[in-house]
């Protein structure tokens, strides 16, 4: 098994097939909706689907739309260098769905604004606004060149695939489907690319447990070379996984994806109603917890059936990336078909990421950048959406050619996150939750939190962390029938966290160069949101208190209020049903039967509307 040499153009004609499949099912679904909503005209139509979607599409496409190639490459990936305990993102997701579901998504709701970035402007001011989407631009482009890069390489150099053919076929099929259907085309082509990418994690793990001969080998395997590592409890932040860094860290990221990045508030604004979004929220959950098990899974198959010959290390793969499709072409290899519906489980995460980034890229642009300063129809905005996303399709190409120049794909793809999300998720939070914050202290809680954040990111790509805080786990070539090479030729395109550089960051500290290269500079890559986050928050409510941001009257439907929380209603609940246990409420029941409602609000909109019809 383990004796196979790199495997190269072992694609066939089976594997092209399914590959292509996937691809022209995407792009009709995008023909299907042009046709469908050709009627039409408006451009919050093409944006936000009419606003008429419903949970169960909505909720798998939000699962789909940031569970990219990178997950279905790297995380197995990360679980066969660092261990299993990545499994702790669970929890993660779950302070993530709560947290968006009762703060952020009540007022995005309520506001029915098509750009998070609208709600910027109506809180603080214009230049605010502006500032959040430009850097919202600037993260999600940089982010879909990673994403349409990294499964393009991985898979090239496995399979012997065209790499710009195949950067280029993606591109070209998601710009094709998110130009002609917009919105619609995206969550319906989420939902087919979301039960590629299980497809194809399921043939996978199911094929490394016939090799291994059951699950509990796996799990075995596993735990004997130290991979089941949940049991991590250091709060060193310079450790690079730890429960602490992956719970914490991790909500921070996921919240500034869900709670504020437009690619997902767009898709649960779109819902019918506001249970609808609420459910399509938990249904994901659901979704994200099946993919992260999956990939942790297909991890440990990974290390078990490599246990006694690493390929990385025997020099067969070039980068960590590639252990995955290499592990495909060498179990699945003899099944026709089987490789290529892999790869298109990579290319499925990619082209759902991508779609719904150039969607909510356009709608950005024109709700953010165009409308405010013209005055154009709706029918010429629709279409001026559709050239953008076509626009940003082919931006979006161009940086896979710089993603080209990038480290390892997990860590730049969460660290660019961390750096632009992190500030962006504080001014947001200032807005909904600090009713005294004020335009000044957004914009420089803003400024200074991507400051720092980007002052340690970059910090930690030019000194990464030494080794035995990232402690990647050991692996071995004992078992491998091979003729000696040469140890170090792939530390060039490996993760930026290779024996190699343990030299380099002492020389830095002897010369005397940055003191903070041995902990500022090393904390774990998923608490540069969490800093950017606290920085900004800080300085905007020191800066706010300071500019008289407590006399500041506020419209209450720009905050969070009381009755948006569903412990509010569940609070209501129990009150009712304990008041009509001891039966004190009688009286008032009655009297509420005889005169009408006792609802506040409702007996407000009947007066308001007789007043108005008198003044008529």
């Amino acid at each position: 098994m383990s004796g196979h040499s790199l495997v190269t153009g072992s694609f066939v004609v089976a594997d092209y097939v399914v590959f292509a499949v996937m691809l022209l099912v995407s792009a009709a679904v995008g023909v299907y909706y042009a046709w469908a909503d050709r009627g039409q005209q408006s451009s919050g139509d093409f944006l936000m689907g009419g606003r008429r979607l419903t949970a169960l599409p909505v909720s798998l496409s939000l699962t789909a739309s940031f569970m990219s190639a990178i997950t279905v490459l790297s995380n197995p990936a990360e679980v066969y260098r660092y261990g299993a305990n990545i499994g702790f993102y669970g929890l993660a997701y779950v302070m993530t769905m709560v947290i968006t579901s009762e703060v952020f998504l009540p007022v995005f709701y309520r506001l029915a604004i098509t750009s998070t970035y609208e709600y910027l402007e109506l809180r603080f001011s214009r230049a605010t606004r502006l500032l959040g989407t430009v850097l919202f631009i600037v993260q999600t482009i940089l982010y879909t060149g990673i994403v349409i890069y990294a499964p393009a390489l991985a898979l090239h150099q496995v399979t012997g695939m065209d790499l710009w053919s195949a950067v280029f076929s993606t591109g070209v099929v998601c710009t094709f489907y998110c130009t002609m259907g917009g919105l619609k085309a995206v969550v319906w082509t989420d939902v087919f690319q979301l039960g590629v990418m299980f497809a194809g994690f399921l043939s996978v793990i199911i094929r490394s447990v016939v090799v291994q001969g059951g699950v509990l080998p796996i799990i075995s395997d596993s735990e004997q070379g130290g991979r089941l590592n949940f049991w991590d409890f250091d709060t060193n932040p310079l450790r690079r996984h730890t429960f602490w860094t992956i719970t914490i860290g991790g909500t921070f990221v996921w919240v500034s994806i869900y709670g504020i990045n437009q690619a997902q508030v767009q898709r649960y604004i779109s819902c019918k109603s506001i249970t609808h979004a609420r459910l399509s929220l938990y249904i994901n959950l659901l979704g994200m917890w099946a993919i992260l098990l999956c990939s942790v899974f297909a991890g440990m198959g990974l290390f078990s059936i490599y246990k006694n010959c690493d390929p990385w290390t025997a020099g067969r793969v070039n980068a960590p990336d590639q252990l995955m499709p290499y592990l495909v072409m060498d179990i699945l290899g003899d099944y026709p078909g089987l490789p290529g519906l892999f790869v298109a489980a990579a290319y499925s995460g990619s082209l759902s990421t991508v779609s719904s980034s150039i969607n909510a890229l356009a709608a950005v642009t024109v709700e953010d950048l165009i409308k405010p300063y013209t005055n154009i129809s709706e029918k010429h905005l629709s279409w001026m959406a559709k050239g953008l996303s076509l626009i940003y399709g082919v931006l979006c190409i161009g940086m896979a050619g710089l993603a080209s120049l990038m480290g390892g794909i997990l860590q730049a793809a969460i660290s660019i996150f961390g750096i632009i999300g992190g500030p962006l998720l504080a001014v947001f939070t200032l807005g909904i939750l600090c009713p005294f914050a004020n335009s000044k202290g957004a914009l420089s809680g803003l400024v200074s939190g991507l400051g720092v954040a980007l002052w340690v990111g970059i910090g930690a790509q030019i000194y990464p962390p030494p080794p035995e805080m990232s402690r990647p786990l050991s692996l071995t070539t004992e078992g491998c029938n091979l003729t000696t090479t040469d140890r170090f030729n792939w530390t060039s395109t490996a993760l930026p966290t290779q024996p190699l550089s343990i030299s380099t960051a002492l020389v830095h500290s002897i010369d005397g160069k940055p003191l903070l290269a041995d902990n500022w500079y090393s904390l774990s890559y998923l608490y540069f949101s969490p800093i950017g986050t606290i920085i900004a928050i800080s300085v905007g409510l020191l800066v706010s208190l300071f500019t008289g941001g407590c006399k500041l009257k506020v419209e209450s439907k720009l905050t969070l209020m009381k009755e948006d929380t569903t412990l509010y209603h569940l609070f209501q609940v129990c009150k009712d049903r304990v008041m009509r246990r001891t039966g004190k409420l009688d009286l008032t029941r009655d009297r509420g039967k005889r005169t009408g409602s006792t609802n506040p609000a409702f007996c407000d909109v009947e007066l308001n509307t007789t007043k108005s019809s008198i003044a008529s």
